[in-house]
Order: C-alpha cells, then structure tokens, then sequence
C-alpha cells in the first residue's frame, strides 16, 4: 500500500507524525488533496481542519490556524503556531474568544488593530467550524 509520510507540528509540540494515505487541507486557493509521490509543493495554508486518512483506513483531524504546507514525493509537513488535535477542540471556548475579539473590534481604533482583530474572528470561525465538523465524524 502506498503511503506518506505526514508531521503536522505546532509551534509547542509535533501534534501528529506518522503514515498516511491521504491529507487534505485548506489552501490559500482552496482545498488540498495530497497523495503518496505528490508533485514538491511550498504554499500557504488558511486556517481549517488537516484531514489524515491514515494507512490503517482511520481518520486523524487536526484545526490550525494558518501555516505553511511543504510537500515532498515522500512527505508531508504542516507548520503551524497553532495547532490543536480534534478530539482537544473547545467548541465553547472558541465561541467565548470569537465573541470577545468582536467586541474588541466594535472598540479599534487603527486598520492594523482591526486587521489583526478580524484575524482573529476568522480563525475562531474556522475553529468553531472543525469542531462541528469533528463532532459530527464521531
């Protein structure tokens, strides 16, 4: 069976390293598929879940908040600053934090204060988003 090698790494810890059979992720220009012997690729990523089909036919999901994917024939890297394996994903206390950077944003003052603000928003969004998403594959 053909298969990849994949480490997703955060910026505390590698959250996930072993063999796969597919990866999927979001891309700057959509969604990524990548399989075993993939054409060498550097690109970043958006924030939103890395879906591993493991080579045992299992599934691994992982939330990062934006990062770099580097691919080689043999494998795959994910570097993110955050990163956060599905089954520790706090639906809760994404909503908690989207909530309070909107308020936040109803309070900047600059274009860089609100770029950063709305940022933020966007990746607790996507957060909120794969821990549906998590929930419902189990």
């Amino acid at each position: 069976m053909n298969t990849i090698h994949v480490d997703v790494v955060s910026a505390e810890e590698s959250i996930f390293s072993g063999e796969a059979r597919f990866v999927a992720l979001p891309g700057e220009a959509g969604e990524l598929g990548i399989y075993p012997r993939h054409t060498p690729l550097i690109t970043r990523i958006k924030p939103g879940s890395v879906r591993i089909e493991m080579a045992d036919g299992k599934e691994e999901f992982v939330f990062v908040a934006g990062g770099i994917l580097e691919v080689q024939p043999d494998c795959v890297t994910v570097l993110s600053d955050t990163a956060v394996r599905g089954k520790d994903l706090d639906e809760e206390k994404a909503n908690e934090a989207r909530l309070a950077a909107e308020e936040a944003l109803k309070n900047a003052k600059s274009d860089i204060d609100i770029a950063k603000i709305q940022s933020e928003i966007a990746i607790m969004a996507a957060e909120i988003a794969a821990a549906r998403k998590f929930r419902q594959k189990r």
